[in-house]
């Protein structure tokens, strides 16, 4: 039986409710590495909200192997790639699934451990396509 991650829909829609979730992710993500901040400082963070809204919920159809969403995780990762418009070291993946989840349990009244390992689960999909196509 496929894993629809459907347990990771529910707690991004419980976050959503909350309507700083996008703020303070990034509010915990720019603070997270000192190489992070610098990479925003010319980005339209009303732009950017809304593209980081759209990327988790791709993020987690991609985990869940919705080819829907194929096409679209793969042009985000290659304009984070090497050769892109916006290039991110992968080595800076795990910062962002760490502020990630970090705004999650402050904002998800539900999230557990068991959550917590779900989330890195589907997270990691992801991250291992955006680390291939650099």
């Amino acid at each position: 039986m496929a894993d629809n991650f459907d347990d990771l829909q529910q707690s991004y829609g419980r976050c959503l409710r909350g309507k700083d979730f996008i703020e303070r992710f990034y509010e915990i993500f720019l603070a997270s590495h000192p190489a992070i901040g610098p990479m925003f400082a010319a980005t339209d963070f009303q732009k950017q909200r809304l593209a980081l809204r759209r990327g988790i919920s791709m993020a987690i159809s991609h985990a869940a192997g919705g080819g829907l969403v194929k096409r679209g995780i793969e042009q985000m990762a290659d304009v984070h790639a090497r050769s892109g418009r916006t290039p991110v070291d992968p080595a800076l993946y795990p910062y962002w699934v760490d502020s990630l989840v970090k705004a999650v349990a402050e904002t998800d009244p539900q999230f557990t451990p068991a959550l917590e390992r779900r989330w890195r689960e589907g997270m990691s999909a992801v991250i291992q396509t955006f680390s291939q196509r650099h």
